[in-house]
């Protein structure tokens, strides 16, 4: 079976790209840390696709993938789905994968290493809240949600680790885009900062996704959302 990965070029909507009307409040309640050009995204922006870019990979042979294992639990409130998602790092042009098999503390650890999207490893579902109009990120390799791990000290401090079975505080997520690059940043609501890809990083930690930075400096907190087709 082909399979496809088509990059999410158009992930705002044209009304939420359009300028305000006349008599309209200026854009003034961007949050501390949040650079110009970045906005923030909300659960119909990842309903309502518009379009794509045309960049396209074939995923490799599913070697790594492992079977889905029960529901593992649900968002706080009903939440849209936006389908299976692929989070590349522009740092190091490699997708996101789930590292199911570490072993404790580190299981489920999100880590920029694959350079190809073999199946649920790479694959993650965003969930909208509309209560408090935030994303939980659930892995589709165990199906657990994404949490930012603000305990935990050293290096692995804030580390993202897929490993809750319901989404609250510890597990939500905003979703900021810029336009002009066509990309996109994650922040935490747990610690208001920015999900960052820890290129520098050596050992089994290397190119660990932590929320550890205050403002979108670079590439080490930009990345690409491909959705997974086929």
């Amino acid at each position: 079976m082909t399979s496809a990965l088509l990059s999410l070029s158009a992930l705002l909507t044209a009304s939420a790209l359009a300028a305000p009307s006349a008599g309209a409040a200026p854009h003034n309640d961007r949050p501390a840390g949040v650079p110009a050009g970045w906005e923030r995204v909300a659960g119909a922006d990842l309903t309502h696709i518009t379009g794509a870019s045309g960049r396209q990979q074939s995923p490799s042979a599913p070697g790594r993938q492992q079977p889905l294992s029960g529901s593992g639990g649900s968002a706080s409130a009903p939440a849209d789905e936006s389908g299976p998602l692929a989070i590349k790092s522009m740092r190091n042009g490699r997708f996101t994968a789930t590292e199911v098999n570490y072993v404790a503390p580190n299981t489920g650890a999100l880590r920029a290493r694959s350079t190809a999207v073999t199946g649920a490893w790479e694959s993650f579902a965003f969930e909208w809240d509309e209560a408090d109009q935030t994303f939980a990120i659930k892995s589709l390799a165990n199906n657990r949600y994404v949490a930012v791990e603000k305990n935990f000290t050293g290096q692995a401090q804030n580390t993202l680790r897929a490993r809750s079975t319901t989404a609250g505080g510890w597990e939500r997520f905003e979703i900021y885009h810029n336009e002009d690059l066509n990309l996109y940043a994650l922040r935490s609501t747990l610690n208001n900062l920015f999900v960052a890809m820890e290129n520098s990083y050596t050992g089994s930690l290397q190119y660990t996704l932590r929320a550890r930075s205050a403002d979108v400096t670079g590439s080490w907190e930009q990345f690409d959302l491909y959705t997974i087709v086929g």
